[in-house]
Formats: C-alpha cells, structure tokens, sequence
C-alpha cells in the first residue's frame, strides 16, 4: 500500500519536457516558467502579469503576434502573488489545477466552473491547448468517441474568438457571456457584460452593473443582428444554434480570412471588433459598439461627464476630483467623481456648467409651485439638502437627488430637449467651491458716476457723426446683403449677400444635378464656390436643419460646407472652393475642360484613399448614416495638393423627394449605379461601396468604364476586362497607357486596388465590404484576396464569347446605368422610397 502511495505521489508531480508542447497528461504538472504552445503555434498558455503590475495570472494569449494580448484568464479574481511558488496540474480526478506552493492552495480549478463529476477519468484524459484558443480538457471514452469534459471555450473572459460559443446551454450547466477587465492591469470582472438575452430571444445585450442596458445587437434575422450591420462586410458570419427553452448560444467564423481578428468588451464597456495588423504592430479597430463611447451607461460614473472626442473622454466638474485617481490612469472611470469639499445644506451653493449636458438618468422631482423663476427654482433645491442639481427651462423647475450619473456634453445644436429648449445644469456645490459674486466697492460708485457724466458729453459730441455712420452702414448692408453665424463657424447669408459674393452669378463654374456652381467671394475676400439650387420644394425649417446638421460634418476628405442662404424658394450652399477642380478634368481625355496635367499613379491612389476615408466618415462615424448617392469623378475636387475632397455629400437630406431627378440624370453616365437602384430593393451605404468600385477602376485605367477600347472595335465595358485580367494575373494591361509607358507605377498597388475594386461591385450586398474595410484594405492594413467575378458580369463575359468586354446595348444592365424616376435616397440607409417626383 506504501508503494502505491509512492507511486502516486511521483505520478502526480511528474513535469513536462522543457520542449514546447500542447497536452498536459494526467498527474502531469506545468511549471510557472514553462508554457503550453497550440499544435499550430498560434496561441501560448502560462503566466503572465498585466502591464506593471505585480501580480501574475494564468492565462492564454497570442503567439504569433508582436504585441502580447491575452484572451482568457484563470484566476481573474485571485492573482498569484509569487509566482515561482506555482504550477498548473492535470489531477488525477481530471481537474486542472493551479496551486501555490508550499500548502498546495488551490488558486484556479476548473471544477469551480464546470459540472463534471468528480469520478475517477479514464487513463487517457489530457488538456490540449488547441489551435483556435480553447483550452480542452478530454478523454476518449470509447475507440471512435471523444468526451470533453471541460473547455475554456465555455468560460471566456473580455475576448470572444472565432469558433467559441456565447449563450447557454442549461441542460450541460453552461453560460457564457463575456465580461470586461476591471482595468488594464486588473483582470478581474469589471462593471460591463456582455450576456445573451435570459428570455431566449436571438440577441446580445451589453449591461452595466449586470442590470442596465445600454446598447443591444438586436434580433438575429437568419443573416445578420438588426443592429450590426457590419456584419454584411464579408468579415463574419453568425451561426446560431436553434433556441429553445434550455439552450440559445451563438458562435462566429471568419467569411474572409483575413488573418487574427477578435471581439473583445473593452473596460470602457464598448464591444470592439479588431484586427491584427502586422505593419503598424498594433491592433486596428474595426467597429465598436455603441459607436459612441459616451453612451456606455455609467462609464464616467457618479457626477463624471463623458465628452465625446475628447481624451480621456471622462472629466471631473469643477469642486470634485476623480474617486480613484490610480483606476482613472488605468482607464476606468466608472468610480466617478467626488465633492473636494462635503456639502453644508444651507450654506451651499450652485455651480452652471460651463457646457449643454445630456440630463442624467436619476429621478427628477418637478414642482409647478417653485416655477416661478431660476432663483425660486435655485431656493427650492438649497433648502432641501437632498437635491443635488437642478434645472429651470423657463416654465418648469427640475431638481434631482442623489447621485448623478450619464452626463455627457452635447453639441450646441444637440442639447436635451427632454425639458423645453437646450438647458444648464446647475450642481450643487459647498460654499467654497461657488462662483463668488463679484464685490461691490464704494468707488466703483464713483467712477460709474463720472464715466456716465463723461459718456454724455461724448455722447453729444458724437451724435452726428454716428447717425452719418449708421445711414452709410445701412446703406451699404442692402447693398451687400446680410451675412449671420447660425452655429459654430456656419453662416446665413441673404440673397442679395449671395450675389454680391457671386458678382451676381458671373463667373459660372459648372453645373449638376442639383444645380449650378458659381465662383465667389466672402466679404473677407476669402474664394468660394456657390451652388445655387433649383426648384426644391422641401419645407424652409426642415431644410435649415438638415444645413446646420451638413455644417457640422468636417473631415479632410470631404469638402466643408460654409453656410447656405434660404429664401424662400432662393437656396444656395456656399462651399470651401476647390482650385483644382474636379478628377474627371484630370482623368479622361479629351473631355470638355480636361487638363493638360495626368495624375500619376501615386497621386490616383491617394485620391482612392482619400475618398474611401471620406465615404467611410459618412457612412460609420456620423451620428446618421449619410448615403451620398451620387459618387462620381464629377463629385470628386481636387485641393492645392490634389487630395481630395468629396463634394455633395448629404444633398439626398437637403433636396427630399425631388432627388428623383437625380437618377434621371445619372442616365447620361453610365455605370455608376448599383443594381439595388434598378430592382426597388432597399438602398443603404452599400450602393455607395459599389459606385466607389466603378470609380476605382476609372482610375486604374484613365477612361470611363464603357469608354472605346483599342483592344476591341466596339465599346467595352471596362469592369467586364477588369474581372477577367485580374483573374488571369495581367492587370498591368489595365493600367492607364499614360502611366504604363513611364513604368512608374506600383503593379502590386494597381493589383490590390483592382482587387478592391472587384469586391466593392459584388452583386449582393453582403458580398460587399463596408467603406472601413475598404480603407484598411487599401492602406495595406487588412489583406484583401482575389474576388469571385460578379455573377452579371462573368454571364456577360461568357453568353456573349467576349473577355474583355461587353457590346454598349448590354452596358445599362450590368452596371446599373438607368432607373425610374421615382427613385428617392432615403439617407438613413434603411430603405429606398418610391413617391412621385
């Protein structure tokens, strides 16, 4: 019975050869120096400690990769303190175990997580760290069956990875959801999660505090969750596993591989879906959910104030400072913010934020008797030494009590209006931390009275000359017209102010199809370009507010918009003016107005990027998704450097219903059309993606896709050549003759950009990329592979024995070149309406 003993104490610490390996044994033990390495190398289990800190954890991370992130832990809530004093076991009952030397404390066992039983496994149960990230506990039960009895799959931490499953599954005891760390040195579960809906619906719920709700993927639609649109782009595909009353879990893969991506619940609550990029040797973020990381609930905790943009994002009111200044550093604000001072009831005071706040969301007491004013209001709030904030709108007083959480500073324009107009917060402070009034002394009395005996014989003095310089003034503005700030730099201009700044519509620049371009001049004599407008009929209130809206959304790839006039039926939008002009006076030969310069390849490609990022603002990073619709060379400005600027973006928002004429005029150039457009299927950003895809290989080859071809006697469509060149490895055929004879451009980049090009005109949306792939993809930052070749044009390629093109006639079905005039954009990207023009 000794020997047995002996045998089994031996057995128990045997250690793993130092060569790497993936399978711990039973009885076999991981020492803290020594780590298990996935079969494919991709991923390392050990220890590890998180930034500076000292203490260590157990945990799984990339191997391939420069920057070490870690997608799972062990012990998140007890960190080993000495790690030389620590190893990971396989026992004999099947368990992993991480103990701690001399006592053999149990830090970490997996039975703490699963329901296994406890009898005696089978001889053959191993842990394998596999190739995906899943650390597996098994046994094979019989010769041609394989029984896990433990996986970390089903006990993720902040980082969801291909292939692993989130939900529950009651019947194995299994729930899965994901929560962020404490902060970037702590991986204990912090205040965000990431948990399936209890109620067995097919959707992901973010929460704070296991309780709050701040943002929901939506319910799955057999494709796609309502509220992830991304997942259209080709990156991912869901595959849920059919809900019922004990099970609901999903699982994700890769549509595309495009090398190491994850989703991870960042410890600021947002859901981050990166992707590794081996140039930068950095994480590339790829979308984040809420877009807006001041819409996490909580995330700035008690009295904090979230701003968006801004860095950190989360900022104390004057007279608090933040509860933990060390978390704050490891960005975790959710503690919040304290009084520097404790309150004294009767002798506080009141301190206006500087800044319109989104009202918090705690219980508010409305009085109708203390509505009289701000300073009843005010009064109500300081005898009642449990209000901490109030805010009066003119007509109703608002007091809160407790703790105030979710402030966030809004834009001018974009205050609440949960109370009547934008309102100011007014928190209670102590006394010391009040405003002080500004002290009253005697000889300011003196001075107000001899100023005021000095000013009335200036005043006299004066008179004259100042009625002559109001009469001139007077004269002069009708003559010139009006010009107004409306919100932050935008302007209102009058009619008579937009043709004086015209020269009275002189000098013409050119014309759309949503009007005409003029040449002008601010009164600064700063150059402007002028579009006027024709014949809109959408309401006067409604359009200033899609204007002052466009005047918001700035970006170095977008032509900024500087004010606008709206007189009645007399509109005009007044724009930064582009010296260059547009890319199709570059591009094509022998159109009217072409110069005599040709871009190089460096200075296309940098065109293609700049329009991509500027679609890509539109599209995923303001407020509304904004659909431009009409994406063209004509659209595309130069600036002094010829980068470019993506002009009349938002004008689907401006010009309503009457953007059906929009689409007529499109008629006369071809190809830039998405199919949708053609088959009253909903519009969305996609359309967009496609129309960029045509523009793309408008600027690989320098001609308009159904341009004459010296290849062929007959007009071809260019994208038709395109697909096939690329397949057959030849795309420096397709390069513009211009460029290809000075052999200055980069075969890999002409390689990449077609290949771009290609997914972008994908038939189905689904196939598409969203314009932030897109941009990734064409920095070199995400890989992009060969595409299939659409389905319309490889039948076009292949009915008509033609490779390299396709006769004019069947042009408008391929690329989409006419659409019924009832066509409106609708610029939320949710659906394409039909109403009469």
């Amino acid at each position: 019975m000794l020997l047995v003993g002996l045998i089994l104490l031996l057995f128990s610490n045997l250690h793993l050869p130092a060569a790497a390996v993936d399978t711990l044994k039973l009885g076999q033990s991981l020492r803290w120096n020594q780590t298990l390495v996935s079969n494919g190398g991709n991923f390392e289990l050990g220890i590890f400690s998180p930034g500076k800190s000292k203490k260590h954890y157990l945990g799984i991370w990339y191997k391939k990769i420069s920057k070490k992130t870690v997608v799972w832990v062990a012990n998140r809530e007890r960190p080993i303190l000495e790690p030389s004093s620590c190893h990971l076991t396989l026992s004999t009952h099947g368990e992993l175990l991480l103990l701690a030397s001399p006592s053999n404390t149990t830090l970490w066992s997996s039975s703490n997580t699963s329901s296994s039983s406890r009898s005696s496994p089978p001889s053959t149960t191993v842990a394998t760290l596999q190739d995906d990230g899943n650390l597996v506990v098994r046994s094979n039960a019989t010769r041609s069956s394989t029984l896990v009895a433990w996986q970390s799959f089903d006990h993720p931490t902040d980082t969801w990875l291909p292939g692993a499953r989130l939900g529950y599954d009651r019947g194995r005891g299994v729930h899965s959801f994901l929560t962020s760390w404490t902060d970037y040195e702590n991986p204990a579960p912090g205040e965000f999660s990431m948990e399936i809906d209890t109620h067995g619906r097919p959707k992901f719920d973010l929460l704070a505090g296991g309780v709050h709700q701040y943002w929901t993927t939506g319910l799955w639609d057999g494709e796609i969750f309502a509220n992830v649109p991304e997942m259209r782009s080709g990156y991912f595909t869901g595959v849920p596993y059919a809900p019922n009353a004990s099970v609901n879990f999903f699982s994700y893969r890769d549509r595309i591989p495009v090398g190491v991506g994850n989703f991870m619940l960042d410890i600021n609550g947002q859901m981050r879906r990166r992707q590794w990029s081996e140039p930068t040797g950095d994480w590339t973020l790829f979308c984040s959910e809420p877009h807006d990381a001041c819409d996490v609930y909580g995330s700035c905790g008690p009295f904090g104030v979230c701003s968006n943009g801004t860095s950190p994002a989360c900022r104390c009111p004057t007279g608090f400072a933040p509860r933990s200044e060390e978390a704050w550093r490891l960005g975790n604000a959710a503690s919040g913010c304290a009084r520097r001072n404790h309150l004294e009831c009767r002798g506080d005071g009141f301190l206006t934020l500087p800044y319109t706040v989104r009202l918090p969301n705690v219980s508010v007491e409305e009085s109708a008797a203390v509505a009289r004013s701000d300073k009843a209001c005010a009064h109500a709030c300081l005898v009642d030494c449990s209000c901490t904030a109030y805010v009066y709108d003119g007509s109703k007083c608002s007091m809160w009590k407790g703790e105030l959480v979710n402030m966030k500073t809004m834009a001018n324009d974009q205050g609440d209006r949960g109370l009547a107009g934008a309102v100011l917060l007014h928190l209670r402070v102590a006394h010391s931390d009040a405003p002080a009034p500004a002290p009253a002394h005697s000889w300011k009395k003196s001075m107000v009275i001899l100023g005021s005996v000095v000013a009335a014989v200036a005043l006299l003095l004066a008179s004259f000359v100042t009625v002559v310089a109001v009469a001139v003034v007077l004269r002069m503005r009708r003559r010139r017209g009006k010009v107004t700030a409306v919100q932050g730099s935008l302007l209102l201009l009058d009619y008579r102010a937009v043709k004086t700044a015209t020269r009275d519509f002189s000098e013409k620049l050119g014309s759309g199809s949503f009007g005409t371009v003029f040449k002008g001049a601010m009164p600064d004599g700063t150059p402007v370009a002028i579009k006027k407008l024709d014949g809109l009929r959408q309401g006067e209130k409604q359009f200033r507010a899609e204007v002052v809206t466009l005047g918001m959304i700035q970006h170095v790839n977008l032509v900024r918009l500087r004010g606008f006039c709206s007189e009645g039926n007399k509109r005009a939008l007044v724009y930064d003016f582009m010296a260059n002009g547009s890319l199709d006076t570059y591009l094509f030969k022998g159109g009217s107005g072409s110069k005599q310069v040709t871009l190089s390849w460096s200075q296309r490609y940098n065109v293609a990027v700049g329009v991509a990022k500027g679609l890509a603002y539109l599209h995923e990073k303001c407020r509304e998704c904004i659909i431009h619709c009409d994406i063209k060379p004509e659209n595309i400005l130069l600036d002094d450097e010829l980068g470019a600027r993506l002009a009349d973006f938002g004008m689907a928002k401006l010009v309503g219903r009457d953007f059906s004429r929009v689409l007529t005029t499109m008629r006369g150039t071809v190809g830039y059309l998405a199919p949708e457009w053609l088959t009253g299927a909903p519009v969305t950003a996609k359309a967009d993606v496609y129309s960029f895809g045509l523009l793309l290989f408008e600027l690989v080859s320098g001609r308009r896709n159904s341009a004459s071809s010296g290849e062929a006697g007959n007009r071809v469509y260019f994208p038709v050549r395109a697909a096939v060149r690329l397949h057959e490895g030849d795309v420096a055929a397709l390069l513009d003759e211009r460029l290809a004879k000075d052999a200055v451009a980069d075969v890999k980049e002409v390689e990449r950009v077609c290949k771009v090009a290609c997914w972008c005109i994908q038939d189905e949306e689904g196939d598409r990329p969203t314009m932030g792939l897109v941009v990734q993809q064409l920095e070199g930052i995400a890989d992009v592979v060969l595409p299939p070749v659409p389905s319309r044009l490889h039948m076009l390629a292949t009915e008509n024995g033609c490779e390299n093109g396709v006769a004019e006639e069947e042009l408008c079905s391929t690329s989409g070149g006419g659409v019924a005039e009832e066509g409106l954009c609708s610029t939320s990207g949710s659906k394409l309406a039909t109403e009469e023009a």
